[in-house]
């Protein structure tokens, strides 16, 4: 059976080696990003942060659904919580881009502070992985010519459209039966 069988497709959601895939790019996606901050001297904006977030998202829940594919409530919480990360991030790099290209940086600002909710303050918990102290107007790193909210802004929609092709495959292929 080929990996990009349809049927094969449906079936992802129920194995360990897709999600293990999916958790282990988006961990090193995340260790890249400190990386950059820590090593490099890169100083996260506030959307990077969100982008940040959106994709430790991803991780948690690529982990989620490998600890226990073949448990129905797992797959559900992990594929809907990838769903979730993978839109919040593909929104906020967009957001980026748009304010790296096309807004008036004499007119457009982001805030210096995350606006995460009140009862979760995770820039306060945790500064080294969720403080802001960059311009989001800035473009300090570009590889082939996008800027890594440009990457991001790939990578999120990679991550989305295999994500909702899986379910809409499966729904399908549910709805065949």
């Amino acid at each position: 059976m080929s990996l990009l069988n349809l049927h094969s497709v449906a079936h992802w959601p129920a194995q360990r080696t897709p999600w293990l895939i999916l958790a282990t790019s988006a961990t090193l996606l995340v260790f890249a990003a400190l990386w950059f901050q820590h090593v490099q001297g890169l100083v996260p904006c506030v959307q990077c942060v969100y982008q940040r977030t959106a994709m430790m998202g991803v991780a948690l829940l690529g982990w989620i659904g490998f600890t226990a594919p073949h448990l129905l409530g797992v797959r559900l919480i992990a594929l809907l919580g990838w769903i979730g990360s993978a839109g919040a991030g593909l929104y906020s790099a967009h957001h980026h881009i748009y304010l790296q290209t096309r807004a008036n940086p004499l007119f457009t600002s982001c805030s210096p502070f995350p606006d995460f909710p009140q009862w979760a303050p995770l820039h306060e918990w945790f500064p080294s992985l969720f403080a802001a102290g960059g311009l989001c107007t800035d473009i300090d790193w570009s590889f082939l010519g996008l800027s890594m909210p440009g990457w991001l802004r790939i990578i999120f929609a990679v991550y989305l459209v295999i994500a909702v092709s899986v379910v809409t495959i499966r729904l399908l292929r549910l709805r065949r039966l």
